[in-house]
């Protein structure tokens, strides 16, 4: 019965979908597309072989197994993204990456910094991260939940480390152009006078002691300074673990910062001499705050636990030392680089890989690269690590990392095309702490480093992520923002120098940093089209998708069930419907422009259709492909309302305005194509099993109507109007000819 219900619901609907696609003759109820077909007003050209593309992430490896298998596989692949940028989440982690489980130690023992094989002959399925046991970080942008900072850890034998590839040794630069810094978040003002640092070897010879006057440093960096305590320049550190004052009386602070300039450069005990990496740049065993009282008592207020609930602390770097048994989960793994090339998920196109370079050293970066090119697998990019600016690493000290790992790059190959610095989704301009001109802008610092150093030819792209929605908000009149939101971020970074001629990617990119249902609603559908539109139109010159394989619903905002992928899934990873992206996906791919390898040209496209505050409620998007014919992506964010258009085509340098003329195919998919009905949540007072949420998802919602995509074809002419329903993508694509 219910099957019948659907099938009746499903002709009826077609039906009336077709009968209310076109209007001709009804002018006056019409409003107007215009599209300039000017040659010279061209904004882009692009080859969708080489320009849309798709991202894979560290994922379950039996997510690995289905995604790269036969029927999930022939599934991604008919979203019609062509080449695949391939993400590495361990930098987002703290984590040096093994991406060849074969290799080789510095040190015996299993221990030291590691170099994968160039030579193993078993092929590589997975590749996991190592966490590192000298990190300093309780928590950063990429790691709000795991591990915990050696600084506050309870534990004075282990330490946290800064990178030794920032000292004079590697980067040829006094270590005062690259100072290495602790910050001490105490969560609350507190009344502080002095501090106990234990350091380890090496030690800071050199240091200022200092606290901020502001907001949050750590994400507020322009809104305040740091201020230098009135007892708090070091000039001849020696080590140990004496308590320093502050100040002569306590003062109300939140954040300190210990700011080093000058190391001892002496090799820690037990490590050997011979590998330099051990004996220069920083250590400090564990760290305690509070005030000294009059009868000299020390009272410390910082909590020293091994988890998240110790005092905060951050660092500016951490040492890629590490050993065997700091293995991480392989409940999630990084798809192996034979697998990755072999299975069919790249199509046979050149893909995007990265390099580790913020948790790894330059050797283990040139292995791999060697691997790859022994194999022969095709490579169109190297992206240079991951979210330099959720790492809190300064734009100089990525600036020299990125030299020495390019110079380590091109010794294999000069034609190597690099980039990075793959920022997280942001929509403004990345500041950092100011430096001694008051330039707190991270990329214009980044560019004029590689610049004044003759390396801003190493710089063959410029990426960045975007994810414009902030997490768990996502009001239906955010769509209106998203074509400004992603060519102002373009805009930004040309004003802080990236040259006009250096490619801009967006390497990773969806709704927003956090699943929830808006992810399977009809609205993320709309918000891809303006997103690709916008972004092709702006300039851009390549854009992944994320994420490109199936993957299980997870606890999204609201403790609803959310996912970044285009399919729902069911616990063994097999495919259980389509999603509203993958259906978007399809027009974009696969209907708007023309798949292969052949130029298209991207053209200005406006409707003059608003809500009378400002918003455009049409938004278009012009195409003339390879075959001669033009194209138009048109999204209707009005969310309840359908409208009615004319298209006009004109030509300032010819022949004036033209229309569709003759049979033009048209492709429509909406809210009657398809309505995503959320799932059902349990609440409970307290969790039903050990360290499981007390909001438990009993059904992870479902699509109904579940597409298909409404095609049909109409001959049109210069009278022709076009109906695009409320909250649709619309495709209508034809030859013109002059009125």
């Amino acid at each position: 019965m219910r099957l019948k219900t659907i099938i009746s619901f499903h002709v009826r609907l077609l039906v009336c979908t077709i009968l209310v696609i076109f209007s001709v003759g009804e002018e006056s109820t019409a409003q107007t597309v215009e599209v300039d077909i000017t040659p010279a007003h061209a904004t882009n050209h692009f080859r969708p072989n080489e320009t849309l593309g798709a991202g894979i992430d560290r994922i379950p490896p039996e997510a690995i197994d289905s995604g790269l298998s036969e029927p999930n596989l022939g599934r991604a692949l008919a979203s019609g993204w062509q080449p695949v940028s391939y993400r590495n989440n361990t930098e987002l982690s703290i984590e040096a990456w093994h991406w060849n489980p074969q290799g080789t130690w510095s040190e015996s023992g299993q221990k030291g910094y590691f170099t994968g094989s160039t030579t193993s002959t078993e092929p590589i399925s997975y590749s996991y991260g190592y966490s590192l046991p000298h990190r300093g970080f309780t928590r950063n942008d990429g790691t709000p939940n795991a591990g915990f900072s050696r600084l506050t850890d309870g534990d004075d034998k282990t330490y946290w480390k800064s990178n030794p590839y920032l000292t004079q040794h590697f980067t040829g630069e006094s270590d005062t152009l690259h100072p290495q810094w602790v910050v001490i978040d105490l969560t609350q003002v507190q009344q502080i006078d002095s501090i106990q640092i234990k350091w380890a070897e090496p030690y800071a010879t050199k240091f200022l002691l200092q606290h901020w006057i502001g907001e949050d440093p750590m994400h507020g960096a322009t809104k305040g300074v740091w201020q230098t305590f009135q007892l708090g320049v070091i000039e001849h550190g020696n080590g140990g673990s004496d308590i320093l004052r502050l100040n002569a009386t306590p003062v109300p602070i939140r954040f300190l910062r210990i700011l080093m300039t000058e190391s001892s450069n002496s090799c820690a005990a037990g490590k050997s001499s011979s590998d330099l990496r051990a004996c220069v740049g920083y250590a400090i065993n564990e760290i305690y705050v509070g005030t000294t009282s009059e009868d000299g008592e020390f009272h410390d207020i910082v909590r020293h636990t091994p988890d998240q609930t110790q005092t905060t602390t951050y660092c500016s770097s951490v040492d890629p030392w590490h050993e065997a048994s700091d293995l991480g989960t392989t409940h999630q793994a990084q798809v192996g680089f034979d697998l990755f090339f072999t299975s069919g998920i790249t199509r046979g196109l050149p893909a995007m890989i990265p390099i580790a370079l913020v948790y790894d050293t330059p050797e283990n970066a040139a292995a791999e690269i060697t691997y790859l090119k022994k194999r022969n697998y095709p490579i169109s990019y190297i992206e240079m690590g991951e979210e330099m600016d959720g790492q809190y690493l300064s734009p100089e000290d990525y600036g020299t990392l990125y030299i020495q790992w390019a110079e380590a790059l091109h010794r294999i190959d000069p034609k190597l095309k690099l980039g990075g610095p793959s920022f997280q989704g942001v929509t403004e301009d990345i500041e950092t702490w100011p430096d001694a001109h008051g330039n707190a802008s991270w990329t214009a610092r980044f560019i004029d480093y590689l610049r004044q150093h003759d390396h801003l030819r190493d710089l063959a792209f410029f990426s960045f992520e975007h994810y414009p929605l902030e997490a768990c908000r996502s009001p239906w009149g955010a769509l209106y923002e998203e074509a400004h939101l992603v060519s102002h971020i373009m805009q930004v970074w040309h004003q802080d120098g990236v040259p006009a001629e250096i490619p801009m990617f967006i390497t990773e990119s969806n709704l927003s940093a956090a699943a929830s249902e808006t992810s399977m609603d009809i609205f993320s559908g709309l918000w891809l089209a303006d997103y690709i539109g916008s972004f092709l139109t702006a300039g851009g010159n390549g854009v992944y998708y994320f994420h490109y394989l199936p993957l299980q619903m997870e606890h999204g905002c609201n403790d609803s069930p959310g996912t970044f992928g285009m399919f729902s899934v069911d616990s063994h990873y097999q495919i259980q419907q389509p999603l509203a992206q993958f259906f978007v996906s399809q027009l974009i791919n696969l209907e708007w422009i023309a798949p292969g390898g052949k130029q298209h040209d991207i053209h200005p496209a406006k409707a003059d259709i608003g809500d009378g505050a400002g918003h455009e409620l049409i938004t278009a998007y012009a195409v003339k492909r390879p075959d001669g014919q033009w194209s138009l992506l048109l999204v209707n964010r009005d969310q309840y309302n359908p409208h009615r258009v004319h298209i006009e085509f004109n030509d300032q340098d010819s022949f004036g305005k033209s229309s569709f003329d003759g049979l033009v195919a048209i492709s429509i998919f909406g809210k009657a194509q398809y309505q995503w009905h959320p799932g059902l949540t349990r609440y409970v007072g307290h969790a039903e099993y050990p360290a499981e949420p007390s909001v438990t998802a009993e059904s992870t919602g479902m699509a109904d109507p579940d597409g298909p995509i409404l095609h049909s074809t109409q001959n049109a002419s210069a009278d022709t109007t076009y109906d695009l329903p409320a909250a649709s993508v619309v495709v209508i694509h034809g030859t013109i000819r002059t009125r």
